[in-house]
């Protein structure tokens, strides 16, 4: 388990707490915002978009398959918890 309070890993599986803020220039971690990582998006809340961008944007810095981020809680809210099923790469270690 990690000291980060917005990543915990488990059986495999990595699961984040982020903060999504949708509409953006470009999409970037953009740092913390309270106990969540702050994600900016270039594509805008509508229609599922942004949970589409996050998951490619998600799937593409792991190294998995789309499928295999999963939006758990937060469908439409700007908080998620989101989880990663057996990431090859590791780029949450370098971002807070």
């Amino acid at each position: 388990m990690s000291d980060e309070h917005w990543r915990r890993e488990d059986a495999g599986t990595l699961i984040l707490t982020l903060h999504v803020q949708p509409g953006a220039a470009r999409t970037e971690v953009a740092g913390m915002h309270g106990d969540a990582l702050k994600i900016r998006l270039a594509a805008p809340p509508v229609e599922g978009r942004a949970n589409d961008a996050l998951r490619r944007y998600l799937a593409d810095a792991f190294g998995v398959a789309w499928r295999d981020v999963i939006i758990e809680r937060g469908e439409t809210s700007r908080r998620k918890i989101v989880r990663i099923v057996s990431p090859r790469r590791r780029p949450d270690l370098d971002w807070s």
